[in-house]
């Protein structure tokens, strides 16, 4: 850098030396002057680039897992089709005629509307609402009628309501399930508005049969209402709903079993609806590559160590889960110097974890609350169960007590403390 300036000034005045004798030598001044300018603003401009080129590859660049979860968000919604579920926790609550009040709107607004199946028995009001929409004939087959997919995508709409979702085509049938004449549908720009009851969901069914007594072998996994774009609950009160479905009322009123045992699947509809916001919510951020933060879905993070209550965390986790209908994780940071009896116990607790349908895992770090804070913060945890201790070790008194370093640092999450 000295010898530049050193250059610089020697430059500088043999320039100005030039200029004070004859015109030629002016001139020839004038042309050093110019070139001299010239490799200043280029010199000037190529350590910007560099400046530049080295801000950039300081940014942080996303994880390749990002990445993919971002191409497919966008390739899941590549067609421009939507799909709008009208979601009843039991028969009787009036999904069908709020699914066609919103085809009877879309209709009113410009928007070309056909529908291509309906249940067999219709209400008054229901028919009221059909009569300004089209309806698509369904095919016949030798062992019943089915969606007319192929007369649906001739057609080509803009939306077609499809009701209800939960039916089994006839062996031979261009797809097994309704829900994949839907999924064609969507896959050839087509938004779908359609309905179905909360115990045709494939993982909700034996809850809803230990709640109900009912049984039913049409099912939709849940994988294909977490890939819906909107989700609408259905609700309507309990005695309501039972008077629908032609409960009579006695001097005391309607059953208060009755009305419990739809109480109870009025909680289970709006937790899976709570999932299916949690997943749109999901979807959204992967597609715009904004690192998701929190979200609706609850899950559980149990943390363990050979002299926690971890079987006590474990218990109220698998509650919780079951309760909330959210996940449940388990995790153990790897401690230097761990003895034989101390394995064995962190392998049960392990072992006992997955048992109660935790995802396990064995975290290694020379740092635990920051490993355990990471490993939360990826999973989108939304409450940590820690286990604290009322004696404190000389690592305690020379780190700080690890309970509060982890409420400071897990920001935005639930800590839960048990204590052993």
């Amino acid at each position: 850098m000295k010898k530049l300036e050193l250059g610089q000034s020697c430059l500088s005045w043999i320039v100005a030396k030039l200029k004070e004798t004859d015109s030629s030598h002016q001139a020839f001044a004038d042309a050093i002057d110019r070139e001299f300018a010239s490799a200043l603003f280029h010199r000037s401009l190529r350590s910007t680039l560099t400046v530049q080129l080295m801000r950039i590859s300081e940014l942080p660049r996303p994880s390749p897992e990002r990445l993919l979860r971002q191409v497919q968000a966008e390739e899941s919604k590549r067609w421009g089709a939507r799909l709008k579920i009208f979601l009843g926790y039991a028969p009787g609550v009036g999904k069908s005629y709020r699914m066609l009040d919103e085809a009877r709107r879309r209709h009113e607004r410009g928007e070309d509307v056909v529908v291509g199946a309906l249940q067999g028995q219709r209400s008054e009001e229901v028919q009221a609402l059909l009569r300004n929409l089209e309806l698509i004939a369904r095919a016949e087959s030798p062992e019943g009628e089915v969606v007319d997919v192929e007369a649906i995508l001739h057609r080509a709409p803009q939306v077609c309501v499809i009701d209800p979702l939960a039916a089994k085509n006839p062996s031979g049938s261009r797809n097994e399930h309704r829900w994949q004449d839907v999924q064609e549908v969507l896959r050839n720009g087509i938004s779908v508005l359609t309905s179905m009851n909360l115990l045709h969901v494939e993982e909700y069914k034996q809850k809803v049969q230990a709640i109900t007594g009912k049984d039913t072998a049409e099912t939709i996994p849940k994988s294909f209402l977490l890939a819906a774009d909107e989700i609408v609950i259905v609700d309507v009160p309990p005695d309501l709903c039972l008077w629908r479905q032609g409960e009579k009322p006695t001097a005391t009123g309607i059953n208060n079993q009755q009305e419990r045992k739809l109480s109870e699947l009025r909680e289970l509809a709006l937790l899976l609806t709570a999932e299916v916001v949690d997943a749109q919510l999901e979807s959204y951020v992967h597609a715009h590559g904004i690192e998701p933060v929190f979200g609706t879905h609850e899950r559980f993070l149990v943390c363990m160590t050979p002299h926690s209550d971890a079987l006590a965390m474990i218990e109220s986790g698998k509650r919780n889960k079951e309760r909330f209908q959210g996940d449940l994780y388990a995790v153990y940071v790897c401690e230097p110097g761990q003895s034989r009896k101390d394995g064995a116990k962190i392998r049960r607790y392990l072992q006992t974890a997955e048992q109660a349908g935790a995802t396990t895992e064995v975290l290694e770090s020379d740092d635990p609350i920051a490993a355990i804070v990471g490993f939360a913060r990826q999973n989108r945890i939304t409450q940590i169960f820690i286990g604290n201790s009322d004696h404190q070790t000389w690592r305690e008194r020379l780190f700080g007590d690890p309970v509060l370093r982890l409420i400071r640092a897990a920001d935005g999450i639930d800590v839960r403390v048990f204590p052993h």
